[in-house]
Parts: C-alpha cells; sequence; structure tokens
C-alpha cells in the first residue's frame, strides 16, 4: 500500500503542473472521464456532496457548475493541493457553493451522515488502506447516499501491451519533462498496474457496506467509473 507522508510530497511537488500533465498523459481524456463522473453524480440529485482527494479542484468546480443547488466540500490532506484548488477558484471569480477544506480520506473530518453523495477521482488507489477510506466514505454518507469512484483499472486483454509499452515507457519519460519529477510517475504507473479489476474493486466497496455496486469500463478498460449506494 502506498506510504501517506512519501505520496503527500509527491503531489505537493508536482501541484503547480498536476493539471497540465493530466491533460497531456491522457491525450485530453481526463476531461472526458471526469464529466462521466459528473454526469453520473448530478443524475443523483444531490444537495451535499464531498469530493474526496479533490487535487485542484476539477471536480468539485465541475460539480459546482452542474448541480448550482448543491453545497460541494472538497477535502484533500496535500496543503499545496487545496493551495491550488483555492487559487483556480478565486481567479475564477465564482463558486459560491464550493468550499475547500484539510481532510484525510482515513479518518474524514465531518460527522457521520453528513453527505448524499461522495466523489473520489483518481485518488482511491493513493490510499493507504482502502479498505478503511471505504468505511469512512460509508460513514459520512446518509442512508441511501451515492458513492462514485473514477478511478484506473484493467485494461481489457487485447489493449494491455500497448497500455503497459505506454505506462512503463512512454509516460514517466514525458511526464518528467512537463512536471521535472520523473518519479512521481513511476509510481503512478506501478500504482495502476497494481491496482484492482472492476470486478475485485467491486467486491471491496461491497464488503464495505454498499450496494447495488456497479462498474462501467472506459477507455478499454484502463479507467472504470464505479457507483454504489450506502446501505
Amino acid at each position: 500500500m502506498p506510504d501517506p507522508a512519501a505520496v503527500n510530497s509527491m503531489f505537493g511537488r508536482i501541484a503547480r503542473r498536476y493539471d497540465l500533465a493530466n491533460r497531456l498523459l491522457s491525450g485530453g481524456r481526463d476531461v472526458v472521464w471526469r464529466r462521466r463522473l459528473v454526469v453520473a453524480a448530478r443524475a443523483s440529485a444531490p444537495r451535499d456532496v464531498l469530493d474526496l482527494a479533490t487535487g485542484s479542484g476539477d471536480v468539485a468546480f465541475a460539480l459546482g457548475r452542474a448541480v448550482p443547488e448543491a453545497r460541494i466540500v472538497g477535502a484533500d490532506f496535500c496543503a499545496p493541493m487545496l493551495a491550488e484548488a483555492e487559487r483556480k477558484k478565486a481567479a475564477a471569480g465564482g463558486y459560491a457553493n464550493v468550499v475547500f477544506q484539510a481532510g484525510d480520506a482515513l479518518a474524514l473530518p465531518f460527522p457521520s451522515a453528513r453527505f448524499d453523495a461522495v466523489t473520489i477521482a483518481f485518488g482511491l488507489r493513493n490510499l493507504a488502506n482502502r479498505a478503511r477510506g471505504l468505511a469512512e466514505m460509508r460513514r459520512v454518507l446518509r442512508p441511501g447516499g451515492r458513492l462514485f469512484v473514477l478511478e484506473f483499472s484493467q485494461p481489457h486483454a487485447w489493449f494491455r501491451p500497448f497500455y503497459l509499452l505506454y505506462l512503463r515507457r512512454i509516460l514517466p519519460a514525458l511526464a518528467g519533462r512537463v512536471t521535472g519529477d520523473r518519479a512521481a510517475y513511476v509510481y503512478l504507473n506501478e500504482s495502476i498496474e497494481e491496482f484492482p479489476n472492476r470486478p475485485a474493486l467491486s467486491a471491496e466497496i461491497a464488503a464495505a457496506g454498499f450496494t447495488a455496486v456497479k462498474a462501467r469500463a472506459l477507455t478499454f478498460g484502463i479507467v472504470a467509473l464505479h457507483e454504489a449506494r450506502a446501505a
């Protein structure tokens, strides 16, 4: 499992170039993936939403636009990432319904049954203890609340050789040029390769007390959108 201090330090180092790296390394697909997450979350008509591992705030801002009547809390344990999110909010001059605060996904600073939706995009695999993190997400959701997890997954078999070539050779080299931190994206590669596939992650979500768990493969299976309901 990832070391929390190392993950925090890594994201702190790349915070200012994180968005640029995401766009370049995914060929812009990260925008499409996040949009799928937001569309799914909006369909649940949430009033209070927690966006975990919010990073630079892309999902929180998109939710703020898509569900303007909802209150969005973006939480992250990396201070430089939160600073970047606050910088983007100030530059936009809006998003009164979006607030950011420090928060560790393994010990959330919120009362039980506080939210009716929890979103997390590309953050679950960085948790030192996924079971504990999922249990915390379940705790802060109201009964019947919805969980939306957007995360890297395991690609379709025919695409796997091409994907691994990109992950192991091309991505770290390109990311090193963009961010100046090649090591951060070597970690990205390793964390993706070791992450559970859709059925395995669905089983982990169900074990944390969620029902109606379902998963959709995106872009040849390299990303998946998981949805579930708090029992």
